[in-house]
């Protein structure tokens, strides 16, 4: 490592922030196919229900490379099924994979992205979320279920051979005590004319620091000094969740169908709209800020939700022979203003406010309570239409309502700021 600092400096130094290197681009784009992946898992639900009904007789790097290897499994499973066990063991092989990437993907590039560019590239984690659902909502209108999960096999397999040439973190690196390999690391991500001194030297003493602390456990997380991070790590995947995000994008078909809607046009609709709002996103994330994206989003949904609940409510008093159109219209500002902010936001965030100690404890509970909200409204969101549709819609609308609230009084603004300062400031609020 020392030579090659002293080789490059006969050579004039770039700002380690100046631009996007190609080694950075390569590992965002190796990183985020584990999006896609999620993407895929989420969105295959909603095309493939009704075939497997037909059909069967129902009623970090390393860790990313570990979770592909479930996602491959279970893709392989799905699509050759006979029976409902292993359409079953697809989907829990699926979920662990994906659950394993929620997490990981987006701490991953946060921590090997130049903090002008970090919002963005991190985002580029709910880009590709959204590109999966959208591809599965496309192909999955003209192709059978089966050849919709084979299709899910392709972006495992380009992050299982595309991890193999992709650096570490560079600051978990340091954390385990490899500051060369930490070195090694940044300056291959930043290019060699880069002048990592500062940022290399930030990192080295922000993580001695935290050597005088050891390991966290789930307990030590409970601390004061924690509070404010975990309220509010915790509490945006819990009004994420309790928005009705995954009502929406499991049972697109079925809520379209349930509102007198063609579920077909209904989905290509959705990816029409869902896709340019989220590269939108991503491209204002450094410019615009988390915060005015993160409430101008939640306005979106809340107005989505209210005017889904209001279509379904004319519906049954059978006052407005449109109202399907109504149910259209909402869902599609939903989607649309999901996928500008809150789909990713929360993510990004989670994946900046966490000091590096208790980051890898911290991330998994955040993680758990997301993955557990998503679990409690995919099940229930069934019973509740069954119970009233309209007031499912309306509550989802009234937790939209309430994140508002917690977005203004909570989360912090962390655009243009490095991970150390950010976590820094966490701490010193309490």
């Amino acid at each position: 490592m020392a030579d090659e600092v002293s080789n490059s400096s006969s050579r004039p130094l770039l700002p380690a922030s100046a631009s996007a290197t190609a080694l950075l681009l390569l590992s965002t784009f190796v990183a985020v196919s584990g999006s896609y992946v999620f993407g895929c898992a989420v969105g295959f639900s909603s095309p493939a229900q009704s075939g497997i009904l037909t059909d069967l007789g129902l009623t970090l790097s390393e860790a990313m490379w570990f979770a592909e290897l479930f996602n491959l499994v279970g893709w392989l499973a799905i699509a050759l099924s006979k029976n409902a066990l292993w359409l079953d063991i697809g989907r829990l092989s699926t979920g662990f994979g994906v659950g394993l990437l929620s997490y990981v993907v987006p701490v991953y590039i946060a921590e090997i992205t130049p903090k002008n560019l970090r919002g963005a590239f991190t985002a580029a984690n709910q880009l590709m979320i959204c590109c999966g659902v959208s591809v599965m909502f496309l192909i999955g209108n003209v192709i059978t279920w089966r050849l919709l999960a084979l299709t899910g096999t392709i972006p495992c397999l380009i992050q299982l051979v595309g991890l193999f040439f992709v650096p570490e973190s560079p600051r978990w690196l340091a954390k385990v005590g490899k500051w060369d390999g930490s070195e090694a690391s940044l300056l291959r991500l930043r290019g060699r004319n880069a002048d990592i001194f500062e940022e290399a030297a930030e990192i080295r003493e922000y993580t001695r620091s935290l050597e005088q602390l050891k390991e966290s456990g789930l307990m030590d997380l409970f601390q004061r000094k924690y509070a404010h991070s975990l309220i509010v790590g915790v509490g945006l995947m819990v009004l994420q969740q309790f928005g009705g995000v995954n009502a929406i994008a499991y049972y697109a078909s079925a809520i379209f169908l349930s509102a007198g809607f063609s579920d077909r046009v209904g989905t290509t609709a959705m990816v029409i709209v869902q896709v340019p709002v989220t590269v939108l996103g991503t491209l204002l994330m450094d410019k615009s800020g988390r915060r005015p994206l993160l409430l101008v989003s939640v306005a979106g949904t809340f107005l989505g939700c209210f005017i889904i609940g209001l279509s379904f409510l004319l519906q049954d008093l059978k006052l407005w022979d449109s109202s399907p159109v109504l149910a259209l219209v909402g869902v599609l500002i939903f989607g649309g203003s999901f996928s500008l902010g809150m789909g990713g936001i929360p993510w990004v965030i989670m994946s900046e406010i966490f000091p590096i100690n208790v980051k890898g404890v911290a991330g998994s509970m955040v993680t758990v309570v997301n993955w557990l909200g998503s679990w409690i409204i995919t099940y229930s969101f069934n019973f509740l239409a069954q119970w009233s549709s309209a007031g499912t819609f309306f509550m989802f609308a009234a937790v939209c309502g309430v994140t508002i609230i917690f977005i203004v009084k909570l989360v912090p603004e962390t655009k243009g700021r490095t991970l150390e300062e950010i976590q820094e400031s966490m701490l010193s609020f309490n």
